[in-house]
């Protein structure tokens, strides 16, 4: 006679998808830290730089550094977070890999940059001719004009809205919807100002896209360690 497998009641299914609930929650520890991590990191890189720009002045080193020395910081916090995290829901998935392909993107537009403008430079000087800066102004003199690319730091901005709104729509996480939706409205009136004011448009959308979430979520982290001690 074959053995029977126990059939789970309804109370005893009910009980055990619960506690596959709770465990899943618990295991789920986002302290925010990470959030913080990179709201100050680009808040300081972008504030900075529109102090220098508005006052005529210059570091000695590129404050942007600070944006890509955060990565090493970043890495340790997510292998330690990652000891704490036993079970991986598809909403946390989806979440890691739109932060993947932000990280990737943002990459390489950091790459498009700072190569892009060099290589024209190049090319119209192999084709024999060169940009020019023509003043209105006829007593001033024509000078050479090195290529760029007109209003970066918008486009910096809309990408920096894009992970943000899709982790606050899936975690229904409010503040970070809110910060990613005024992140847009940011991004529109950037496309009419001056790379100065696109810099300091630029801290404003670090701190409500990352540090003021974050700031949520670390206390909110904090109340729920109290709890489960």
């Amino acid at each position: 006679m074959q053995n029977e497998e126990p059939q789970l009641s309804e109370q005893d299914s009910l009980r055990l998808i619960t506690e596959m609930i709770q465990k899943a929650k618990k295991s789920y520890h986002d302290t925010g830290i990470s959030a913080l991590l990179w709201g100050t990191a680009v808040f300081v890189a972008s504030f900075v730089t529109y102090l220098q720009l508005e006052f005529d002045y210059k570091l000695p080193f590129d404050i942007w550094l600070i944006v890509l020395f955060a990565i090493l910081p970043q890495i340790v916090i997510s292998l330690r977070e990652s000891k704490f995290r036993k079970f991986r829901s598809h909403d946390d998935i989806a979440i890691d890999t739109i932060w993947i392909v932000y990280a990737a993107t943002l990459f390489g537009l950091m790459i498009y940059q700072n190569t892009v403008p060099g290589v024209t430079l190049k090319l119209i000087h192999i084709e024999g001719w060169q940009m020019m800066k023509h003043p209105l102004n006829a007593t001033v003199p024509d000078e050479p004009l090195r290529p760029f690319a007109p209003s970066i730091t918008s486009i910096f901005i809309l990408i920096y809205a894009l992970p943000t709104l899709a982790t606050g729509i899936i975690k229904q996480f409010r503040p970070m919807t809110i910060g990613a939706l005024i992140t847009y409205g940011l991004f529109i009136v950037s496309c009419f100002t001056e790379n100065k004011y696109d810099m300091l448009l630029s801290a404003i959308t670090a701190l409500v896209c990352w540090f003021i979430p974050g700031i949520i979520l670390r206390k909110r982290y904090l109340k729920q360690k109290k709890v489960n001690v």
